[in-house]
């Protein structure tokens, strides 16, 4: 009880500046002490900041901590999913595919977590909680005991200062003062040489903290190393299931993509569209410019897309069904006719000889890509048929190349659509209306619509715009089977060996006639014996691009252009 009264008094005496306090440290054991406070502050936050980077449980076994990641609970979703959709969908293979490696990822979160915990936070939490406490606990123990020498150093000074006016006082007491202060004073060198070698120990052990923070990035390298190859190990295998599924919108996509995934000759829109038309279409006023409605040409762009057989419903409106392959035409990222095509069709344009025209144009269509030269070659046998009932559907190779034109060429450096028109439509009206005009001569042969016989024909039903007897493409509504390449997986394709394809191209690029037998005999003679012909599709005498053109034309052509554009808008929105 006296010894603490003696140790207030003298911390009071200490506090009003009555009394000196003895510092018994060294500076740089100062500068040690006064950095322990900042060290162990800044370590503890980021030690708390680590913890709340954890996805799991902080302190758990690391099966438990993998249950409760959120990459767990993620995968078992995924792999739930892909039962109940089954794995014979793109979509199932895809969630089982995902969810698998999800949990693999999961997986090496939990060990990298629990890594994190061994060789970071538990260090950090050493020397937070245990190491800068206990050198901090000495260093009070040290104060105390300093302020017990500095009192019983007092007494003693005070004992010994009045022994020699004062003869009361006992030598036995004095000496007793004396033991006092030397046993407090080797008190206060113990704890001081105990004290100094923790700080030291603590500056020494600095670099293995330090250490903590690279053992951080190494960890977290690691674990970003092998969740990398656990994703690139996967995506092969998820890449080859979507490169197998052959269900993939044919809007928007390359003509050759589009052919190889489905293993067909011609793309699915135009075969669709084309045989639909024969069927109901022919003698429909206007077709091709009449604008359809907005909604019912997307929902037929998305039938066509996901290539459902249910196309009934869309007979009944040719002009839907126009207005989707114009949409088809329009959306290829490469146009029909080719971009690399383009400066040569432009050219053959302005040719005033007809006879060299055609023969020009001729030569260029010979030049198109195989899969884009069927395709091209298919719709011009369209629209030369679609031309032979003009006088019915108003639809004459004018008027086809006006509408039409524009969705088979464009300039690939051009801007908006209207630009892009107003750039190329005179040149591609043009090509085009000659083409019409003369394809059987550029594409010699019969053309069977039905390449992929995928449409066979049955009994006629009701239609309003079935009026007339016709072909036997116009004498009844067609049955629509599904082509087996488009709901089926590439390793699964039954693909039909067709009887009935077109001719090769050996057949459509043979040489223009030798002189006396066609168009480089005698132009004019060649270009008037084609167009009286009888049985020939061709209604109108070859004409120079300014008669093809007049005034009225380009003002309407321009008019159906913009017309044009206003419908994609629409239709897009």
């Amino acid at each position: 009880m006296k010894k603490q009264f003696n140790r207030m008094k003298q911390l009071a005496n200490q506090t009003v500046g009555r009394a000196e306090k003895t510092e018994v440290l060294s500076e740089d054991l100062l500068q040690i002490e006064r950095r322990l406070d900042t060290v162990r502050s800044v370590c503890h936050i980021a030690q708390k900041r680590l913890i709340a980077c954890f996805q799991g449980q902080h302190s758990t076994d690391p099966d438990k901590r993998h249950k409760k990641l959120p990459l767990t609970a993620l995968a078992q979703t995924m792999q739930e999913g892909s039962v109940q959709l089954s794995d014979e969908t793109l979509l199932g293979k895809m969630l089982d595919t995902c969810g698998d490696a999800e949990n693999r990822l999961a997986m090496e979160l939990s060990q990298h977590e629990v890594q994190i915990e061994r060789e970071v936070l538990d260090p950090l939490c050493l020397l937070t909680e245990t190491e800068i406490p206990n050198i901090q606990k000495q260093r009070k123990q040290l104060a105390k005991l300093v302020l017990d020498w500095d009192s019983a150093r007092g007494r003693y000074n005070q004992a010994h200062k009045t022994s020699g006016t004062n003869f009361q006082v006992h030598p036995s007491k004095i000496e007793s003062l004396k033991e006092e202060m030397d046993e407090a004073g080797n008190k206060v060198e113990q704890c001081k040489d105990q004290l100094a070698a923790d700080m030291y120990n603590f500056v020494s052990k600095e670099g293995e903290y330090a250490r903590c923070f690279v053992m951080l990035l190494e960890a977290q390298a690691d674990y970003h190393r092998k969740a990398l190859a656990v994703i690139e190990k996967v995506l092969p295998e998820i890449q080859a299931h979507q490169d197998k599924w052959t269900e993939k919108p044919a809007f928007g996509t390359p003509l050759e993509e589009h052919l190889k995934r489905s293993g067909r000759e011609i793309a699915v829109p135009i075969e669709a569209c084309v045989m639909m038309l024969l069927e109901t279409g022919m003698r429909e006023e206007g077709l091709f410019r009449i604008a359809a409605g907005a909604s019912k040409l997307k929902k037929l762009k998305a039938a066509l897309d996901c290539s459902t057989s249910q196309l009934d419903e869309f007979y009944s409106d040719p002009h839907a069904v126009a207005g989707a392959l114009k949409s088809y035409l329009r959306e290829l990222p490469e146009p029909l006719m080719t971009y690399s095509l383009y400066e040569e069709w432009t050219q053959a344009a302005n040719i005033q000889d007809q006879d060299k025209k055609l023969q020009e144009l001729w030569r260029i269509c010979n030049r198109l890509p195989k899969h884009y030269h069927a395709n091209f070659r298919y719709l011009i046998k369209f629209l030369a048929k679609l031309a032979q009932n003009s006088d019915v559907n108003k639809m004459t190779p004018s008027n086809i190349a006006i509408v039409l034109g524009p969705n088979l060429l464009w300039a690939k450096n051009e801007g908006s659509l209207a630009e892009m028109a107003a750039a190329t439509s005179v040149h591609v009206v043009a090509v085009i209306e000659p083409i019409i005009q003369h394809a059987d001569w550029f594409f010699p042969g019969d053309q069977d619509f039905n390449v992929s016989g995928a449409f066979v024909a049955i009994p006629a039903v009701n239609s309003n715009h079935l009026s007339h007897t016709g072909s036997d493409h116009e004498c009844g509504t067609l049955e629509r089977k599904r082509p087996v390449s488009m709901t089926v997986m590439e390793g699964d394709l039954l693909k039909k060996e067709s009887t009935s394809k077109p001719k090769d191209n050996a057949s459509s690029v043979t040489p223009p006639p030798p002189a006396g037998e066609g168009l480089s005999a005698n132009p004019t003679q060649t270009a008037s014996k084609i167009v009286t012909d009888p049985n020939s599709s061709i209604r109108e005498p070859l004409q120079t691009p300014s008669e093809l053109l007049p005034d009225a034309v380009s003002k309407e052509l321009h008019n159906h252009l913009l017309l044009d554009v206003e419908d994609t808008e629409s239709t897009a929105l």
